[in-house]
């Protein structure tokens, strides 16, 4: 790009910003009450009439060059943002916000199915010892106390017995896990 295009070009684009700056100037108000009239929302209306000067701007030499009223043109243009945001709305189904008295709609319950079946499977290749911990701590809820107090246990071997017993479990669902003899080997 030469140096002239450059210059030409700079001056366009203040040309054109000029013109817009002019064109809110002298059209804002106008534009605004009437878009704030169609929509009934300010702050929607403030919106179509920044598209709309965008679109004059886009279109900044067919506004110069053309006859015709430019408020007009801009009134009109506005008036098809309006109508298009409208129809768009129309085309997409309504939102509708969760709430208590409306649950959400329940998904697919088949990776939950598969994940159930992974844990299972997973939990059958523990030693007893470390399944029946897991099972007191995750499917009953329950302490480290309340599993040492039903086991008969030391609350320091429920510990190691969860911890060796998750570690395990890791292994198995990942295929990382020592299967011989179908169970892992109990480390506590």
């Amino acid at each position: 790009m030469s140096i002239a295009d450059l210059g030409s070009r700079r001056r366009r684009e203040s040309s054109d910003e000029a013109l817009i700056r002019t064109l809110y100037h002298e059209h804002g108000r106008a534009l605004l009450a009437y878009a704030t009239r169609l929509t009934g929302d300010r702050a929607a209306a403030e919106d179509v009439v920044q598209e709309t000067l965008i679109r004059a701007w886009k279109h900044a030499e067919s506004m110069v060059n053309e006859k015709g009223s430019v408020r007009g043109w801009l009134l009109t243009v506005a008036r098809n943002i309006i109508t298009d945001r409208v129809r768009a709305r129309a085309a997409r189904p309504q939102e509708v916000a969760e709430s208590p008295t409306t649950p959400p709609i329940e998904r697919d319950h088949a990776q939950g199915v598969v994940d159930s079946m992974t844990v299972l499977g997973a939990l059958d290749q523990l030693s007893p010892e470390h399944r029946e911990v897991l099972v007191e701590m995750y499917y009953r809820g329950r302490t480290v106390q309340e599993i040492s107090a039903a086991l008969g246990v030391p609350p320091g071997t429920v510990k190691s017995r969860s911890y060796y017993a998750l570690r395990a479990m890791r292994a198995a669902m990942s295929g990382g896990g020592t299967l011989g003899g179908g169970n892992l080997k109990a480390v506590t």
